[in-house]
């Protein structure tokens, strides 16, 4: 069992002024008091609007990492639409990674742009460490080679829909990738609608639309959803268009 750097988050209710405004009036945010981790790769999944990258963000930054992504050693904004969450939460840690980075696919031309500016100042070494020009490789390949070059054991990784860059046969070999950053000590959190990345057999997944409750892959609505559409895409179809 990994030593998970980060074990407990926990929302100081007592500091927080009002529950009936942006983010605190999000339902998932207004329940939420604290939360324990227990695994090394832990997947955040609910519907779209649930909270997920608001809370995967406020995560991020109460971690000293940049919202629109990176490690803490960049400092760049292009559009400040961070919600005040991150000052209300507390960190339970067991000791400090090697390194952390938030990855999230919203952002990441602005986080290949400020890699881009490395060369542009003469950081030669750490424009390689990032994987270079990310702009000359397609959205999904820069992506992966970010994570080759740049993720290491003993790292803790908050992933924020990964797979909105990666076809399924990519997000395969993002999995892979995990797998074995996990067994060198690595800790992941990804907020994500895959059911390929949510179906890693060490991971657990919290469903955001019933407060953070554990949840088995199978019951997953992700699961039922995909497995009845691909099951007979032609009924499915008749249903949704012609009933």
């Amino acid at each position: 069992m990994n030593n998970l750097f980060v074990r407990k988050i926990t929302l100081n209710r007592d500091d927080v002024i009002s529950f009936d405004h942006y983010p605190f009036n999000i339902p998932v945010i207004q329940n939420f008091t604290e939360l324990e981790l227990t695994s090394p790769v832990t997947f955040l999944i609910g519907e779209n609007g649930v909270g997920k990258s608001t809370f995967i963000e406020a995560l991020a930054v109460a971690l000293k990492l940049p919202a629109e992504g990176g490690t803490q050693n960049f400092n760049y904004q292009t559009n400040n639409t961070t919600s005040a969450l991150f000052r209300y939460l507390t960190l339970s840690t067991y000791s400090l990674p090697k390194t952390k980075f938030f990855l999230r696919a919203e952002s990441f031309y602005n986080f290949s742009t400020e890699v881009e500016r490395l060369a542009e100042d003469n950081y030669l070494d750490l424009y390689e460490v990032y994987g270079g020009n990310l702009h000359k490789c397609s959205h999904g390949e820069s992506f992966l080679q970010l994570v080759r070059e740049k993720f290491t054991g003993n790292g803790l990784y908050i992933l924020d829909e990964p797979e909105a860059a990666l076809s399924p046969g990519r997000q395969l070999s993002l999995l892979c990738l995990i797998d074995e950053l996990v067994k060198k000590g690595s800790q992941f959190i990804i907020a994500t609608h895959s059911p390929i990345l949510i179906s890693y057999r060490d991971g657990k997944i919290l469903d955001l639309n019933n407060n953070f409750q554990e949840i088995n892959y199978q019951d997953t609505e992700i699961y039922s959803i995909y497995q009845m559409y691909l099951k007979d895409p032609e009924g499915m179809q008749h249903k949704l268009f012609d009933e």
